[in-house]
């Protein structure tokens, strides 16, 4: 799925953007311990989580993770956001809950990243 797609699925804000925003993503990471991020999260996938502390954004350029969604409105502060900045990695937030946003994302094709589920 389009970077833009599900942009507009989940009623997103682009908080950051990075700069070479073409995304095709297919697999998607939802949890809010980092631990399990670097555990099972594959290249290239989206990460839902309701954490907004810069720590995400460490744990996904680890990870390789391009595209990191916040959840349920909450704030995004300045350290997180240069941090995606420099790292380059897409940063949104959505007001949805995280259990909506995984249940839409899953009706559109994507698939868990455990096990490709």
């Amino acid at each position: 799925m389009e970077l833009g797609k599900v942009v507009e699925l989940l009623g997103g804000t682009v908080v950051v953007s990075k700069k070479d925003g073409a995304f095709d993503i297919t697999a998607v990471c939802t949890t809010d311990m980092m631990s399990d991020v670097l555990r099972f999260a594959r290249r290239g996938e989206l990460l839902v989580t309701s954490l907004n502390q810069p720590q995400v954004i460490r744990t996904a350029e680890i990870a390789d993770i391009p595209v990191v969604v916040v959840v349920l409105g909450k704030k995004i502060g300045k350290e997180m956001i240069e941090m995606a900045e420099k790292m380059s990695i897409t940063l949104l937030s959505t007001s949805l809950p995280m259990f909506t946003v995984c249940g839409m994302l899953y009706a559109k094709g994507l698939k868990s990243c455990v096990n490709g589920r």
